[in-house]
């Protein structure tokens, strides 16, 4: 072979690599760039850089070691996926949401003002959701709560609540039930005709139970002879309470919280006549502070809460928890908190769309859309599924009656004298 023949054998190879490789740039160059085609926008995050999720809850103020615990089940739930979605962080970005509408309002502006952040979990309480979903729903958010109750959030017989917002959802049940549990327990197991409600001005919550509460109650025939209110803040029980005796009623709804309600309870044993009336509250006021509050006082009074999880996947979740913070559970929503949160990542996960080189693309609507269409996942309070509405939770309560307050809030819960499902 000469070396004419070598070198033009050499330059054909040369031109052959060269051709190979323009085929590649020019392939790669051509490749479809991803274009957002979401209603409402997406989110794109880099290669290497975090998604962000965050946490509206009740972080100071009364009701905080609730928002604490529910704040700790998104963690145990971020624990469970190894914090990763498609090879990115998660990052946790927390907001302070005070459970009132004041706070709702501020820490909702504050998780706007991120526009990386993709969806929320919480809130605690009713009024903060009502603070803050107009501005989550106008970014195009989804917020996903587990302890929000009040109909104005969702609906209330298939008619949207006053405070309905496109991508709202809880994994709480909804207080149209559980106010029809309560009326049903008052009037047909407990045989009472005439009740009263104290509910407390302003507060979605209570507002919305104890509404539902009282046209249940007329519904099943029997006669709401007193309805009242009281503000945050008051201590001077008795004037409502004797007024309550006055009406004839024999049964009391209070669906309040902290520290009203043990005003409540202590003061009624002061009103002559109240050893008469029946007294019922709600998740909202059965805490184990309540029941260090009352003691004695509290025996004899029932309270209508959710229904506790039984699998061998929720008694799991209770002892890593206790395992991983060194405290016991006792509010109601820890398990309805984990799964709006594995609901929400698995969500995340399901939408995104990744280029080759780890971006991720995430579109707002594409979320709403899967979380709507939600249908049979099995959390661990149960199957979960949405509805247009929002509603995912599940009626399911038990009414559990305080006979010894040395059991703790635990074996009062476990004290049940009645059940009431909508499942058939």
């Amino acid at each position: 072979m000469t070396s004419k023949t070598v070198h033009s054998k050499l330059s054909l190879l040369a031109t052959m690599l060269i051709s190979f490789t323009l085929i590649i740039v020019l392939t790669s160059s051509c490749a479809p760039k991803f274009e957002c085609r979401d209603a409402i926008g997406c989110v794109d995050i880099a290669p290497g850089k975090p998604i962000k999720v965050g946490i509206m809850q009740a972080l100071s103020g009364s009701v905080s070691p609730s928002g604490t615990r529910y704040s700790r089940s998104v963690e145990m739930a971020l624990d469970a996926i190894g914090g990763t979605i498609h090879d990115h962080p998660v990052e946790l970005v927390r907001a302070d949401s005070q459970c009132s509408k004041e706070g709702g309002i501020t820490a909702g502006l504050q998780i706007v003002a991120d526009p990386q952040i993709i969806g929320v979990i919480g809130t605690t309480c009713s009024s903060e959701a009502r603070g803050a979903m107009a501005y989550l729903s106008d970014a195009g958010l989804v917020m996903i709560s587990g302890s929000n109750t009040s109909p104005s959030l969702t609906a209330a017989n298939q008619v949207k609540g006053e405070d309905f917002h496109p991508g709202y959802f809880r994994t709480a049940h909804n207080d149209a039930d559980q106010g029809l549990a309560a009326a049903t327990f008052a009037f047909q197991e407990l045989g009472k005709s005439k009740a009263a409600v104290i509910v407390v001005a302003a507060d979605s919550y209570s507002q919305g139970l104890g509404n539902v509460f009282e046209q249940a109650f007329a519904d099943l025939s029997g006669e709401m002879v007193y309805s009242g209110e009281i503000n945050k803040g008051d201590e001077d029980m008795k004037p409502i309470l004797e007024a309550i005796v006055n009406s004839g009623a024999e049964f009391l709804f209070f669906p309040v919280f902290q520290p009203e309600g043990d005003l409540i309870v202590l003061q009624s044993k002061e009103v002559s006549g109240f050893e008469n009336i029946i007294l019922m509250s709600a998740d909202s006021l059965l805490l184990g502070s309540f029941v260090e509050s009352v003691m004695d006082a509290g025996v004899g009074t029932f309270y209508i809460v959710p229904d506790k999880p039984s699998s061998e996947e929720y008694d799991a979740f209770v002892d890593a928890y206790i395992a991983k913070y060194n405290e016991e559970l006792t509010t109601n929503f820890h398990a309805h908190t984990y799964d709006a949160a594995t609901i929400l990542l698995k969500a995340i996960e399901a939408v995104a769309v990744k280029d080759s080189d780890g971006t991720l693309h995430i579109g707002r609507q594409a979320l709403r859309d899967y979380l709507y269409n939600l249908q049979g996942f099995e959390g661990l309070i149960g199957a979960i599924s949405c509805n247009e509405f929002g509603d995912c939770g599940l009626a399911k309560f038990r009414v559990v009656r305080f006979d010894d307050p040395s059991v703790g809030v635990d074996g009062i819960k476990s004290n049940i004298v009645y059940l009431y499902s909508t499942e058939k």
